[in-house]
C-alpha cells in the first residue's frame, strides 16, 4: 500500500476548467496486488497537452473522455517498480499512456500503449527523460509525420505555423527548414517571437497580438502567400491563413486551441477559398501514421538531438501539486515550450 497523489476529474467544464471545481489533486491509498501481466509504474514525468481539454467534454471523440471521480491519464515517462508482465521487467523505463498521478497500476490491455525506452535512456546527457513525452514523444511524432504525409513539402515553398513556440509548432518549423522551406511563425509574446527568430532560425515571425490584425501581419511576413499552413489555433488565425493560401495549398489541422474553451466558436467567413484555391485541408491523429513512420521518426529525431541539430524548449512544472494551474495556463498560452510536469526524480 502506498499514498498516491493524483489529478481526479470532477465535472465537465463548458469553458476553461477550474482547479478545485472541475479537477483536483487528491491523495488516496493505493493497494497493490497485481494480476497476471499487470505492472506497477512510478511516474516520473507527465505531459500536459491541448488534446486533453477535449477529454473533458461529454461528447463522442476519437479518444474516450475522462471518467468522473477517477484519476486522469495522459502521456508520461515511468519506472517499472513491480511487474507480472515479462515484457516490462522491474527497473525498466517506459513511455506512453500512464496516469496523472504518482503511481499507476497498468492492466494488461493498456500495456500495449507503452514502449520500453532504450537502455541508455538513463544515462543520455543529450536526451533528458522528459524528451520522451515531447520531442521524442507524441508532439514530436505529430510534427514529423503530419508534415510529411499531409504537408507534402517541396523545397522553396512557404509554411506558416501558428502557436509556433509550442510543443508541436517549434518542431514543425525546424523540420520544415531542414526540407528547404521558408518558415513563418506566429506566437503570443515578443519573447516567443525572439525565440523563433534567433534560436530556431525561422525566416519570419510575428506577435499576433500586436501591429495590426493577424491577417495584416501574415500578409506582411508572407507576401508571396502560404503553401502550407500548420493549424494549431483555429478562429481568426485560420481565417487569415485561408485568405493568404496559394492555389493547391495544404492545411494540416493539428488543433484549434482558441476554440476549446468557449461556448461561442468563431465563425470562419471565407471557407469558399477551399474550393476556389483547390486547398487540401485534413485533420489526423497519430495512430494514422504510426505504423509507417514511427521507426524513422525515432531514428531521425534521436540523431538530430545527439548532434545538436534540433532545439527543443520545455516548460517544466516541478511537482504534481502545481499541475492543474499549469494545465490551465497551457490552454491560455502562458507556457513557453512543451509543458511538462516533473512528478519524481529517477
Amino acid at each position: 500500500m502506498v499514498h498516491n497523489k493524483s489529478a481526479v476529474f470532477l465535472k465537465f467544464p463548458s469553458e476553461f476548467p477550474i482547479p478545485g471545481e472541475h479537477f483536483a489533486i487528491q491523495t488516496k491509498d493505493l493497494h497493490v496486488s497485481l494480476k497476471n501481466n499487470e505492472i506497477l509504474a512510478r511516474n516520473l514525468y507527465f505531459s500536459l497537452d491541448p488534446y486533453m481539454r477535449g477529454r473533458m467534454n461529454d461528447a463522442p471523440s476519437y479518444i474516450p473522455h475522462f471518467q468522473l471521480q477517477k484519476p486522469m491519464s495522459g502521456y508520461g515517462v515511468a519506472e517499472i517498480i513491480e511487474s507480472k508482465n515479462p515484457a516490462f521487467p522491474v527497473g525498466s523505463l517506459v513511455s506512453g499512456m500512464t496516469g496523472w498521478e504518482q503511481y499507476s497500476v497498468i492492466p494488461e490491455g493498456f500495456t500495449k500503449l507503452l514502449r520500453v525506452l532504450p537502455k541508455n535512456a538513463r544515462e543520455s546527457k543529450k536526451i533528458p527523460l522528459s524528451a520522451w513525452v515531447g520531442v521524442l514523444g507524441m508532439p514530436g511524432f505529430t510534427a514529423y509525420s503530419s508534415l510529411k504525409v499531409i504537408g507534402q513539402p517541396k523545397t522553396g515553398e512557404t509554411i506558416f505555423v501558428s502557436a509556433a513556440a509550442g510543443a508541436v509548432g517549434q518542431l514543425v518549423g525546424q523540420m520544415a527548414k531542414k526540407l528547404g522551406l521558408r518558415v513563418v511563425g506566429s506566437a503570443g509574446s515578443d519573447d516567443k517571437v525572439d525565440y523563433l527568430l534567433n534560436e530556431l532560425k525561422f525566416d519570419a515571425a510575428f506577435n499576433y497580438k500586436k501591429n495590426g490584425t493577424i491577417l495584416e501581419n501574415l500578409k506582411r511576413h508572407a507576401p508571396e502567400g502560404v503553401d502550407i499552413y500548420y493549424e494549431n489555433v483555429g478562429g481568426e488565425t485560420l481565417e487569415a491563413a485561408l485568405e493568404c493560401m496559394n492555389t493547391h495549398g495544404r492545411i494540416i489541422v493539428c488543433g484549434m486551441i482558441s476554440q476549446y474553451n468557449t461556448t461561442e466558436p468563431y465563425g470562419i467567413r471565407n471557407l469558399g477559398h477551399i474550393v476556389a484555391k483547390r486547398i487540401t485541408m485534413r485533420g489526423f491523429i497519430n495512430d494514422d501514421f504510426a505504423k509507417d513512420y514511427m521507426e524513422d521518426f525515432v531514428k531521425d529525431v534521436s540523431a538530430w538531438l545527439e548532434a545538436d541539430a534540433i532545439i527543443y524548449k520545455e516548460d517544466v512544472e516541478d511537482g504534481i501539486e502545481g499541475s492543474l494551474d499549469a494545465f490551465v495556463g497551457m490552454l491560455k498560452g502562458k507556457n513557453f515550450g512543451k509543458q511538462v510536469v516533473k512528478i519524481a526524480d529517477l
